[in-house]
């Protein structure tokens, strides 16, 4: 899954164990359904934690 936000996804690299060995893996983002209130309408997003967070702080002071 992808934020619709930031753009932030899923990334690659490698496990490495003990005795170094690389395996490969993948790190993806944590994403989840959101309703967000975008130019004074309500849409349904798929939104990172972090973008989620920043929107709850910005809409709090407001």
């Amino acid at each position: 899954m992808k934020c619709e936000l930031c753009g932030k996804s899923l990334q690659f690299g490698h496990a490495v164990s003990h005795s170094k060995r690389h395996t490969n893996r993948r790190w993806t983002a944590n994403v989840h359904p959101a309703h967000l209130i975008i130019d004074g309408q309500s849409k349904r997003l798929n939104v990172c934690t972090r973008c989620l967070r920043t929107q709850n702080k910005a809409t709090k002071a407001a």
